[in-house]
C-alpha cells in the first residue's frame, strides 16, 4: 500500500496473471477436496500452491518489515491471519480453513493490483535535463584550439564559444558580443545580450557572435551541473503523504493482534478448551483482515485519478491526490505558466507617423533577424515583403539595427541607440520591452513588445482563493517591473523576480514552512522546484519533458485554472475515501465482536467482508464522475 517497493514486484499484467492462475487452482483444489478423502496435510499442500502464487510477495514484505523492526502493517496482518487460517485445520476437532486463507489473500492481491494500476508508472529519471549539459568544450591551449570534455577544463582556461553552441561552463566574457538564449535556465524567452566583462552561465545557448570566455567555475560547480544535482537530490526531501490505510493499520493492527492473543490465552486458562479459543482467535484475525479497506480506498483514489484524467489533469498516483487536497500555498512560475511565453506587439505609440507606417518601417529593418522581438514585429506587420527597397542593414551590438528603407535611414533599437543618434526619445508607461524607432535621426515613436498574460490566469487565482488556498505566489527569472505588472494584473498575494533556479528552490523552502505547497511550472529550469515542493504541477502541453517528469501532477492543456479544479477533485476523492474507511471499520468492528463471541463462522466473516467491499467499491465509483 504505502510501501512503494511492493509495486516493484512485477507489472500489473504479471499480478493479473498470478491472480488468474491462483483463482483457477483454488477452484480446482476446492472441487478436489469435495470429491476426495485425503489427509489434512495433503490438502494443505494442494492449497499452498495457489496461496504462495498470490501471497509470496506479501509474506516476503511482512518478513522484511519484521527484520527491520517495522512489523504490524497490513502485510503482517494478512500473513498472520492467512497462515493462522491454514494452521487451524491441524488443531484437534477443528475444521480446515484452507480455501478461506487463499481467498482472503486473493482479495488482498486484487486491492494491491488496483493501487498498482492507479500509481501508474513510476517517475523516470530526468534524463531530458541532460540536454542542458554540454558534451564538449573548445579550449585554447598552447596557441591552438582543442576540443575536449568539459570535465577536463580547469578554472581560468579560455573557451571559444561559436554561434549555436551551448556554454559549457560558467565564466566571464573576454571579447565578443552576442545574444544568449537563457530559456533552459531562467525559463525566459527573451535572449540576454552579453559583451566583454559580462558573466555567462553554463546551459545557455550562444545565438549570434563568437565569444572568448575565461572559466570561473569547474564543470561540476557550474550552473547546469548544479541544476541537475538539485533535481537528483530534491526527491529525497519530499514529504510523501502516507496512505490512509497504513496510518490506520498502525493503530488497528497491533490492537487486533493483541486482542487475538488475549482471546487465545485468557479464556482457556479458565475453561481448558484451548482448541476452541485458539480457533476463535485465529478466526478473529481472519475477520480482521482489512479487505474492504484494501480494495475500496485505493479504488476511490483510482476513480479520482481517472476522473481527473478525463478533465486533462494527469495525477501520478494516489499519494499525490492526498497531498493535492491539503494544498495551502500555490506557487507559480511566470513565463509559459501565467503568461503565454510568446512575445507579441501589445502597443504602438507613434510620434510623427501613423501606427501602420511605424510598424511597417520597424518590420522592414528587422526582416532578417531571428530575435524574438523581430519575430513579434514581423507578426504584427505580416506584409513586410512589399515592393519597398531595403538596403544597408547593420546590427549595432547590444543596441539594435539600422537600415535604409526607400532612401530613408531607419534605426530600430533601445534607448542607447536613440542616444547615439541624438533622437529625443521618451519612456513609456506600458510594461514590456520598448522598441524605439528613429527616421533620419528624428524620433518617430516606439512599439511595446511583451509576453501576454493567459486568458484564464486571473480567474485561476480567484478560483484558488475560493477553494480555500491561503496564499498565491509567483517566482520568476524575469525583470522586477515585468513581474510586478503580471502579479498586479492577476492579483497574486506576492511575487519574487530576477531569480535563478537555485533562488527559486530557496524561496520554495521558505514557503514550505507555511503549509502544504504546490509549485506550478513548465520549463526545464522549473524541474528542481517541481521536485522540491510538496507537490509539483507541470503545464504539460507546451512544457519541457524534464518538468513533466519531475512533476507529480501534469496539466495537459496549459490552463492555470485547472489547478483549482484538480484541488476540488482531490478533496472530493478524499471525502469518498473517508466515507468508505469509516463504513468499513464500523462493520468490521461489529463482525469482530461476533467472532469473539463465537457467533460468526469464517465463511460468514468472509462474506460479510465481501458485502462491505462491494458497497464500498460502489461508493468508490462515484469518484470517477
Amino acid at each position: 500500500m504505502s510501501h512503494e517497493h511492493h509495486h516493484d514486484e512485477g507489472s500489473p499484467k504479471g499480478r493479473i496473471i498470478r491472480i488468474a492462475i491462483a483463482t483457477v487452482l483454488l477452484v480446482g483444489a476446492a472441487l478436489l477436496e469435495k470429491h476426495t478423502d485425503w489427509a489434512t496435510w495433503q490438502y494443505l499442500l494442494l492449497y499452498l500452491v495457489p496461496y504462495l502464487i498470490v501471497g509470496l510477495d506479501t509474506l516476503r514484505e511482512a518478513a522484511e518489515a519484521l527484520a527491520h523492526g517495522e512489523a504490524l502493517d497490513e502485510n503482517f496482518l494478512m500473513s498472520v491471519a492467512t497462515v493462522g487460517a491454514l494452521a487451524i485445520g491441524f488443531l484437534p476437532g477443528a475444521q480446515t480453513q484452507f480455501p478461506e486463507a487463499v481467498f482472503v489473500m486473493l482479495f488482498f492481491q486484487v486491492g494491491e493490483l488496483f493501487e498498482g494500476i492507479a500509481e501508474g508508472r513510476s517517475r523516470k529519471s530526468i534524463a531530458h535535463l541532460m540536454d542542458i549539459r554540454p558534451d564538449e568544450a573548445h579550449v585554447e591551449r598552447g596557441g591552438q584550439l582543442q576540443t575536449v570534455a568539459p570535465e577536463s577544463v580547469a578554472v581560468g582556461e579560455i573557451l571559444l564559444i561559436k554561434p549555436g553552441e551551448k556554454v559549457p561552463m560558467d565564466g566571464t566574457v573576454l571579447e565578443g558580443t552576442s545574444s544568449l538564449d537563457t530559456v533552459a535556465l531562467t525559463g525566459e524567452s527573451l535572449p540576454r545580450e552579453v559583451k566583454a566583462g559580462d558573466e555567462v552561465l553554463s546551459g545557455c545557448v550562444n545565438l549570434s557572435g563568437v565569444l572568448r570566455v575565461r572559466t570561473t567555475r569547474a564543470f561540476g560547480e557550474s550552473t547546469a551541473s548544479r541544476i541537475l544535482e538539485l533535481v537528483e537530490h530534491a526527491a529525497e526531501n519530499k514529504s510523501r503523504s502516507e496512505h490512509f490505510i497504513t496510518r490506520f493499520a498502525r493503530i488497528y493492527t497491533p490492537i487486533v493482534v493483541g486482542l487475538a492473543v488475549l482471546l487465545a490465552v485468557i479464556p482457556p486458562l479458565f475453561t481448558g478448551a484451548w482448541a476452541t479459543w485458539i480457533y476463535r482467535a485465529l478466526m478473529f484475525l481472519v475477520v480482521s483482515c482489512p479487505c474492504a479497506l484494501v480494495i475500496s480506498v485505493p479504488l476511490t483514489f483510482f476513480g479520482g485519478i481517472g476522473g481527473a484524467s478525463r478533465r486533462g489533469i494527469l495525477v501520478k498516483g494516489s499519494a499525490w491526490l492526498d497531498t493535492l487536497a491539503r494544498v495551502q500555498t500555490v506557487v507559480f512560475d511566470k513565463t509559459g505558466t501565467l503568461t503565454e511565453g510568446v512575445f507579441a506587439v501589445t502597443a504602438v505609440h507613434p510620434e510623427e507617423l501613423d501606427e501602420r507606417e511605424l510598424l511597417h518601417l520597424a518590420a522592414h529593418v528587422e526582416r532578417h533577424s531571428t530575435h524574438p522581438i523581430a519575430t513579434a514585429l514581423l507578426q504584427a506587420y505580416p506584409d513586410e515583403h512589399d515592393a519597398c527597397r531595403v538596403s544597408d542593414i547593420r546590427e549595432i551590438a547590444g543596441k539594435g539595427l539600422t537600415a535604409t528603407v526607400e532612401g530613408r535611414t531607419v534605426a530600430v533599437g533601445n534607448d542607447k541607440l536613440m542616444d547615439e543618434l541624438g533622437a529625443a526619445w521618451h519612456p513609456c508607461h506600458h510594461t514590456g520591452t520598448i522598441v524605439h524607432v528613429a527616421v533620419d535621426g528624428v524620433y518617430a515613436g516606439h512599439i511595446v513588445v511583451s509576453d501576454r498574460i493567459k486568458e484564464d490566469a486571473a480567474a485561476a487565482i480567484a478560483a484558488l482563493h475560493e477553494a480555500g488556498v491561503r496564499k498565491t505566489v509567483m517566482l520568476t527569472g524575469d525583470q522586477p517591473e515585468m513581474a510586478r505588472a503580471v502579479a498586479e494584473a492577476v492579483r497574486l498575494d506576492e511575487y519574487h523576480a530576477a531569480l535563478l533556479p537555485a533562488d527559486k528552490v530557496s524561496q520554495v523552502e521558505r514557503l514550505l514552512a507555511e503549509g502544504t505547497l504546490a509549485f506550478v511550472g513548465d520549463g526545464i529550469n522549473d524541474a528542481p522546484v517541481l521536485a522540491r515542493a510538496d507537490l509539483g504541477v507541470a503545464m504539460g502541453a507546451l512544457g519541457s519533458d524534464a518538468a513533466i517528469e519531475a512533476a507529480d501532477v501534469v496539466l495537459m492543456d496549459d490552463k492555470p485554472s485547472k489547478v483549482a479544479l484538480a484541488i476540488r477533485i482531490a478533496r472530493r476523492t478524499l471525502r469518498i475515501a473517508r466515507e468508505n474507511l469509516w463504513f468499513a471499520i464500523g462493520v468490521k468492528l461489529a463482525v469482530l465482536a461476533l467472532a469473539a463471541c463465537g457467533i460468526a463462522t469464517l465463511w460468514m466473516a468472509v462474506f460479510a467482508d465481501v458485502g462491505v467491499t462491494v458497497l464500498a467499491v460502489l461508493n468508490a465509483m462515484r469518484a470517477l464522475r
